[in-house]
């Protein structure tokens, strides 16, 4: 279930919306949460019929379809939705993973594929993709929490009118941050996005990491901007006393 502090984090304009054509409950269920995680609007069909009924309601930006699918497979639904001259973007996600799938996948309708198993940090970055390809929102290059400023082109970081030198890997843990500022980010999210699962969950490294970050953003600030919200993970976000 969304906290109100991820549910308030939808309404920004980078926000997606995504349809999930997925049979397989354990999968499905990921999916709808990590992209709920990162700010999206994600809904849920398990069946080919469900999937082809609810895309038809339009207002989807990406569709995320799985090819094995009960009622109807997952191509005959892209198929159905180009015949109707529905054009939004489909990412084929499937456990047929050979070249001649791909292939049959992408003349089917598919806009891009990706085997299983898969990183979500990697279907993330797909779908944003073909978000941006069909129109969808640009990704801001320069982010702003209260006075903190961060200018991905130029990686330069300002708080009032110090510019602080931060390290790579914090400077990228201060963007995911700040790109999803007012949302309560997980330290699973941080291991996928940030350090992409090259540490075990139970290492301290980010904790490490947001003490060292949180030392040259806020300290000698007269109010903090990074929080550790307890039993959840942190959240950037000005006005927190």
């Amino acid at each position: 279930m969304l906290t109100e502090t991820q549910q308030s984090a939808t309404e920004s304009e980078s926000q997606m919306r995504l349809l999930i054509i997925e049979d397989d409950r354990e999968s499905a269920d990921y999916l709808v949460k990590a992209f709920r995680e990162v700010g999206h609007v994600a809904d849920l069909a398990s069946d080919g019929e469900e999937g082809l009924s609810l895309a038809d309601s339009g207002g989807y930006d990406v569709l995320v379809v799985d090819r094995m699918l009960p009622k109807r497979d997952g191509l005959s639904v892209i198929g159905a939705l180009r015949d109707k001259g529905d054009h939004t973007p489909v990412l084929i996600l499937s456990a047929l993973g050979q070249v001649d799938d791909r292939i049959k996948g992408l003349r089917a309708g598919g806009d891009d594929y990706l085997p299983k198993p898969y990183s979500f940090a990697e279907l993330l970055a797909r779908v944003e993709v073909l978000s941006r390809r069909h129109g969808g929102p640009a990704e801001d290059t320069v982010y702003k929490v209260g006075d903190l400023e961060l200018d991905r082109l130029s990686h330069r970081v300002v708080r009032g009118k110090e510019e602080l030198t931060l390290q790579p890997r914090e400077f990228r843990l201060l963007e995911y941050l700040m790109k999803h500022a007012g949302q309560v980010v997980t330290r699973t999210m941080l291991l996928e996005n940030v350090w992409d699962y090259h540490f075990d969950p139970q290492t301290n490294v980010i904790d490490v990491h947001v003490s060292r970050l949180r030392a040259k953003i806020d300290k000698g600030f007269d109010r903090p901007l990074l929080h550790t919200i307890r039993g959840a993970g942190y959240m950037i976000r000005d006005g927190i006393r």
